[in-house]
């Protein structure tokens, strides 16, 4: 019975060491396996640190850098033919430098570009919103303003106030300039040079005219053109013998035109796309004669030749134009650096992507993502300051023409390199109506004439 106890207990006793050390085993194995599971936490929780903007911007980690362009347009609404040949510009510009592998910042970061846009249905209420959604939402590095006066001059305060680089295209009013903004960058001519040409033109093609009329859009740009026409026509001898302001809404002009004085010799004003295009059909359709008719912003876009016969003879200052004579010899003999495609170069490729001829708008689109590339090639960076410094330096020509800002307290980024030239509409034998530029006589394709009796 001893023996068999003995044996049972030493049994037993064996069951249980091997138990512990089966159980320590266990714990062991268990406590191996929980290691790798917080190392592999801790990765997890820096990754989120590693990809913070400063880490990207940092210096000493080059790599490659996606710049965010933010942007709204007028996609709907009443100027959505202008607002669409800006997005052309814009967007032509972005594949066309990415395509050349981007720009190379001194830190050996390869700068690409991208766009964050949104239809701000050419409505000034959406533009704030808009813009300080694109800057506090999708982080855009820096901003291209909407298409016009109005809408650019809502979203230069968002620009400013969030310390933001902008470049205005398709805004051409002076005032905007004059609010002591200093991170706001002009790439059209001015509004009060607009339509100043014209009066000169006049004075070349019917010496003897003395009487203008003025028919305009009640709006910001198209105010600021027709008051800067209306002090340098009367400065230059002739008489305005009518200066009136029309909704922007308006689709009949019957009572502005009535109150056009027999013996007028030119008819000068208008204001968007639409509009002027109205009016000048109205013009048309009721017979009214003068020597000259000289539009905004209508005349320059290929489709107005829609309007047929109406569009003979009318005259309208432009941003640029194909034939435009601004080459890289031009510019070695002027004495300034020249900056990307050439005047054929653009036209090609925006031919090729568009299947349409390229209007002033899609050319200022173009231009105002090219000055933002020359001034971050120069500066080597996207820092705001270092760019902005470019920006204040700048003075080059371009496909587009010469580019210079104002630096001064009063007018701090109001384009002053860029100059206008003058578009007219001929009837060819055949039956097509086409444009030549027409002023000044140095860049111009043929001689302006006086329109035909009607």
């Amino acid at each position: 019975m001893q023996c068999k106890g003995g044996r049972l207990m030493r049994s037993l006793t064996g069951k249980l060491v091997l138990s512990v050390l089966v159980g320590s085993l266990v714990l062991l194995g268990c406590g191996k396996q929980e290691a790798p599971k917080t190392k592999a936490q801790k990765p997890q929780a820096e990754k989120p640190a590693a990809a913070t903007p400063a880490a990207q911007k940092a210096p000493e980690a080059p790599g490659t850098k996606t710049v965010i362009i933010g942007f709204t347009a007028s996609k709907s609404g009443k100027l959505k033919t202008e607002g669409e040949r800006q997005i052309n510009g814009v967007d032509l510009w972005i594949e066309q430098v990415n395509a050349k592998g981007g720009v190379k910042l001194a830190d050996g970061t390869t700068v690409k570009f991208a766009a964050k846009s949104y239809d701000d249905e050419s409505n000034k209420d959406r533009v704030q919103e808009l813009y300080t959604r694109l800057i506090n939402n999708d982080k855009a590095d820096f901003l291209i303003s909407p298409y016009s006066s109005g809408l650019a001059d809502a979203s230069a305060v968002i620009a400013q106030q969030y310390n933001k680089i902008m470049i205005t295209t398709g805004a051409a009013s002076d005032s905007t300039y004059k609010k002591g903004y200093t991170l706001i960058y002009q790439a059209y001519t001015p509004a009060s040079r607009y339509l100043t040409g014209a009066v000169d033109m006049l004075g070349k093609l019917a010496p003897g005219a003395k009487k203008i009329a003025i028919i305009h859009e009640k709006d910001k740009f198209s105010s600021d053109v027709v008051n800067a026409l209306k002090a340098y026509a009367i400065s230059k001898g002739y008489e305005v013998v009518l200066f009136e302001g029309y909704d922007k809404d308006t689709t009949d002009f019957a009572a502005f035109i009535n109150k056009i004085p027999p013996g007028t010799d030119a008819i000068m004003g208008g204001g968007h796309f639409a509009d002027t295009s109205t009016l000048t059909k109205q013009l048309y359709e009721k017979k009214v004669n003068s020597k000259m008719i000289a539009f905004l912003v209508a005349p320059p876009e290929p489709k107005f030749a829609e309007l047929g016969d109406a569009c003979v003879c009318v005259i309208g200052p432009s941003q640029w134009e194909p034939g435009v004579k601004y080459s890289p010899e031009a510019a070695k003999a002027a004495g300034v650096p020249w900056f990307g495609p050439t005047v054929e170069q653009f036209d090609q490729s925006y031919k090729q992507k568009y299947n349409e001829d390229p209007s002033y708008h899609s050319a200022g689109g173009y231009a105002a993502g090219m000055i933002i590339q020359a001034a971050i090639e120069k500066a080597g960076s996207i820092d705001t300051d270092k760019v902005k410094k470019a920006l204040d330096e700048m003075n080059l020509m371009s496909f587009y023409g010469d580019i210079k800002f104002d630096t001064s307290k009063d007018n701090h980024g109001l384009q002053m390199g860029h100059e206008m030239v003058y578009i007219q509409w001929f009837k060819e034998p055949k039956g097509t109506f086409v444009k030549q530029i027409v002023w000044p006589a140095s860049a111009a394709s043929a001689k302006p004439f006086v329109c035909p009796t009607r």
